[in-house]
């Protein structure tokens, strides 16, 4: 009988195995795949079987990428646009929904469940609902086609004000109240003991923010007109749109356009994996 249940359970494992390195190859391959494409010419990419291996580095594909069709090398500065909203939409939004998220939690006020509902009520409005008038609001105070138009109307985001709201709801009082018997007010308890405290959840919400900035094509396609304000989505729309374009070069355009989300995760991996656990046993 136990020898039965050992082998069931070694069955059970091996099939959890099995789908598990199923799941990485079907998430990495085609991480794979961009890397070696954008270091081959285009007429090896469509070669059939496909030569994971590069023969060689084929560097034209990111001087093209960088350079772009019309030779006005436009890449640099869109990816720099990319940066300063991707950024600044971040820092705003960690900001904003730590402080909202600790008087939430923290403070007993009337109508704070109310005030709570609310916020939560606004993650159920899809964008493509609010897009239009947000788009005329936008134009009619003058931040069309420029950093403000891209940033504000990010700035502060629901589900970062819930993440951060469940995560300090239960972070022990007793911190808290004895600052304030040590004559702490309340701006330096949340800078001296909540922010670094927060950690963890800082780093995913910064990861999920600056991530979903940098991919965001939708609203710059909206707001922005100039070739020397659009965002790097907007760039690689464009050069995937031209007739010139080649498969390496497009590869090289989404490896480079990547990077910057790879450090970002990299550099925030032990703090994102360590909130991400921490959200979800707090989160009930």
């Amino acid at each position: 009988m136990n020898s039965h249940i050992t082998t069931g359970d070694r069955l059970v494992k091996s099939l959890i195995y099995a789908v598990l390195i199923l799941f990485v190859i079907f998430t990495v391959a085609p991480l794979v795949f961009m890397i070696t494409a954008s270091m081959m010419p285009a007429k090896d990419i469509v070669k059939m079987p496909y030569r994971w291996i590069p023969e060689s580095f084929h560097w034209p594909n990111f001087y093209k990428a960088i350079a772009g069709n019309d030779g006005r090398f436009m890449f640099p500065r869109n990816i720099l646009n990319s940066l300063i909203v991707a950024s600044s939409v971040t820092v705003t939004t960690v900001l904003l929904a730590c402080m909202t998220g600790y008087g939430l939690a923290k403070f007993r006020f009337r109508g704070r469940t109310f005030v709570f509902m609310m916020i939560m009520a606004t993650m159920m409005i899809p964008f493509e609902a609010i897009m239009i008038p947000l788009y005329l609001v936008t134009t009619k105070i003058g931040l069309q086609n420029s950093y403000g138009g891209l940033i504000v109307p990010f700035m502060v985001n629901a589900f970062g004000v819930f993440m951060m709201r469940q995560y300090l709801v239960t972070f022990p009082d007793e911190f808290i109240e004895a600052a304030r018997i040590d004559g702490m007010h309340e701006m330096r308890i949340f800078w001296s003991i909540i922010f670094p405290n927060s950690a963890p959840t800082i780093a995913t919400l910064s990861i999920l923010a600056f991530r979903a900035q940098w991919d965001n094509l939708l609203w710059p396609l909206l707001v922005v007109q100039s070739e020397k304000m659009k965002t790097i989505p907007l760039y690689i729309v464009k050069f995937t749109a031209e007739k010139h374009s080649d498969e390496g070069a497009m590869m090289a355009v989404a490896l480079l356009a990547s990077i910057p989300m790879f450090i970002l995760f990299f550099a925030l991996s032990e703090y994102f994996i360590g909130g991400s656990a921490v959200f979800s046993s707090r989160k009930g």
